[in-house]
């Protein structure tokens, strides 16, 4: 089946939309006023519904690429020739991604995101590579054992508490630096 075409103006105003919702959900989160962003991109409620007619379908729509980037810094992290390092990397730019987009840091820690298989799709190779990247640090004796994939979330979910409640925009950097430290295998 051949993709439709939208009219010039529907693609525009599909364009202002994602990204007025880009930034309001960046500010605001993923339960963001949905007026809020049709009213940045200059467009009604209507358009806004017709274009995505779910929270849940604009939500993929924004952060589709942006759940890609998780899978390439896993990527990345494996390319590095060490371990730790490279493990110390991948979990810094997580963390960095929730610090500079608070949509995203919430996408990151939800349990789970049902109704979009993009999205479950790039969750479930994202986990394989961060297994990966997690067993390879370990494997070099650089990591503890004991950590586990739920561990990063665990992790991730604490960072996003930081970035959500500290009045210090830096403060989840001296959080991450004191979780790595331990995290170190002695």
């Amino acid at each position: 089946m051949a993709a439709v075409r939208l009219r010039a103006d529907a693609e525009r105003n599909r364009i202002a939309l994602l990204s007025a919702a880009r930034e309001v959900f960046s500010e605001h989160g993923l339960d963001a006023s949905l007026d809020e962003i049709a009213r940045r991109a200059g467009v009604g409620n209507a358009t806004l519904y017709r274009r995505f007619p779910t929270r849940r379908d604009l939500i993929a729509a924004v952060f589709a690429d942006r759940k890609a980037t998780q899978v390439e810094l896993a990527e990345h992290a494996l390319a590095q020739p060490d371990p730790w390092p490279a493990f110390v990397g991948y979990v810094t730019a997580l963390c960095e991604l929730q610090a500079a987009n608070k949509g995203l840091g919430e996408l990151l820690v939800a349990v789970n995101f049902d109704g979009d298989e993009r999205l479950a799709q790039l969750r479930a190779t994202s986990q394989r590579r961060a297994r990966d990247v997690i067993k390879r640090a370990q494997d070099a004796g650089a990591l503890r054992a004991d950590f586990e994939l739920e561990d990063l979330w665990r992790l991730l979910m604490a960072n996003a508490g930081v970035i959500q409640r500290s009045p210090d925009p830096r403060a989840w950097r001296r959080q991450l630096a004191l979780l790595l430290d331990g995290l170190a295998a002695r």
